[in-house]
């Protein structure tokens, strides 16, 4: 290797130095020794000289804003800022890092993959084998012929790409029967406060650009509210083209979808006709099922996954359907680094490592989830309830601002949290664990928000402007 081509010439001296010394200590030591020093400063992996700050970033994703608590250097769910902060990541980045910063099997992984002549990506019209091999593993776990989910579509970057196409078959199915085209406009239901993706038609589902979509009319219902379901399906019978779900609603709150719900929402697609989609960009790969589906008893005719597929290595995404639904060409719904072959394999290897631990994730989910909602019996006037199922969780205040005063000492704890609270009525602390995290990680994190709980300072503050952190 060149000097033109190191990490030192590219980021600087400085940078490299720390950044190799904090990720020596965090590897060196069990999550149990990190613990006690979460929250510190640890100032001799803190950067000194002048770094590049944020001036070019747009405002919504930090521009202007101090650099300080900016990741340098993570491993497992640890991470240490660039003013040298010891933090615990409680969210799996954003919500995409299954087994937390560089897992060492994973690395591991993709640098025998390199050695073997596994390529980072390639075109779609010559697959490789770890994504023939992909394909299959992931119709065996949606049940394959005996849910009639037998078909993958994996040329898809992002989950975004991946529920547009999910959208264009019920637009596309909607559009081949014309006796439904002459009844009107394609109708969309959908829950309020989803999150299907940065497409505008995804986006419209969740009430942006009202009024510039054109044709395809969208319908918002309330969550679990089932005879608000009933009555859109009855107002608009054949002319619902598809309903979408997603079973935890991370972007909204962290609530949970009942099984009848969703079983009544199965039962009246099939009656009209309408195509049923399961975004599972949240859910899928956190469970020891691995698709949450399989645990409620619904089978939907499309199944969307992605985020945690390949553990933040790289972006896949993937799209699950039924055979009779392989209705688009080609090139309808692609990612130009879609069926990528180093991401595929990183995949199966996430795959691997969950069947390898189901017994452990699922004690493991049991024990945070009771944890939380002990909390929520102990500081009652404080909590109003716990929302959500295993790792993926939301700890609902009574107030706005003690969720983000609780939120600002959770930080300043060193727990890295996310808080919605920038909604009429949203006031919730959430949480979502990598899969590697341990007993004494969840019991030392229960304890602190215990402790931050039974504190007044941060209740009497927190009026601030949200962020979606």
């Amino acid at each position: 290797m060149t000097d033109f081509f190191k990490c030192s010439s590219l980021l600087g001296d400085e940078v490299v130095s720390k950044m190799a010394r904090a990720r020596r200590f965090l590897q060196s030591r069990a999550p149990h020794e990190l613990l006690p020093q979460v929250g510190r400063t640890l100032k001799r992996y803190a950067l000194t000289s002048s770094r590049p700050d944020k001036r070019t970033f747009p405002v919504a994703y930090g521009g202007g804003k101090p650099c300080g608590d900016d990741l340098l250097a993570g491993h497992g769910m640890f991470y240490i800022t660039e003013a040298g902060k010891l933090m615990l990541d409680c969210t799996s980045g954003h919500y995409q890092m299954t087994w937390g910063y560089n897992h060492p099997e994973l690395c591991a992984l993709a640098a025998e993959a390199a050695k073997l002549g596994i390529v980072w990506d390639n075109h779609s019209n010559i697959p490789s084998m770890p994504v023939k091999i992909l394909a299959e593993k992931l119709v065996a776990l949606a049940g394959g012929n005996g849910t009639g989910l037998n078909r993958v579509l994996l040329g898809l970057c992002t989950g975004s790409v991946a529920c547009g196409a999910a959208l264009k078959i019920m637009l596309m199915r909607y559009a081949m029967d014309r006796a439904r085209t002459r009844l009107n406009a394609p109708v969309i239901i959908a829950l309020s406060g989803n999150y299907h993706g940065t497409d505008i038609v995804a986006q419209t589902m969740r009430g942006m650009w009202p009024g510039l979509l054109g044709k395809i009319q969208i319908v918002q219902v309330q969550p679990n509210d089932c005879a608000m379901l009933r009555g859109e399906f009855r107002r608009y019978g054949r002319r619902v083209a598809g309903f979408w779900a997603e079973p935890i609603m991370m972007n909204r709150e962290a609530i949970l979808l009942d099984a009848n719900f969703l079983g009544l929402a199965r039962d009246l697609c099939t009656k009209h006709g309408a195509l049923m989609a399961l975004d599972e960009i949240q859910t899928g790969f956190w469970y020891p099922e691995v698709f949450y589906f399989r645990r409620l008893g619904v089978v939907p005719d499309l199944l969307v996954v992605g985020k945690g597929m390949t553990a933040g290595f790289h972006p896949l995404s993937a799209l699950i359907f039924r055979e009779e639904l392989d209705i688009l060409e080609q090139y309808d719904a692609i990612s130009t680094n879609g069926l990528a072959s180093l991401a595929a394999l990183i995949a199966l290897g996430n795959i691997s490592l969950i069947e390898q631990q189901r017994q452990q994730l699922a004690r493991l989910t049991t024990r945070h989830q009771r944890g939380l909602e002990t909390l929520a019996r102990e500081f009652p006037q404080i909590i109003e309830r716990v929302n959500g199922s295993g790792f993926l969780t939301g700890l609902k205040f009574r107030r706005r601002e003690d969720a983000l005063g609780m939120h600002q000492a959770a930080l300043g704890r060193g727990l890295w949290l996310r808080v919605h609270a920038y909604h009429e009525g949203h006031r919730t602390v959430l949480m979502k664990y990598a899969l590697v995290v341990d007993e004494a990680v969840v019991d030392w994190v229960l304890e602190a928000i215990r402790d931050l709980l039974r504190s007044t300072p941060w209740r009497r503050g927190g009026t601030g402007k949200s962020v979606a952190l």
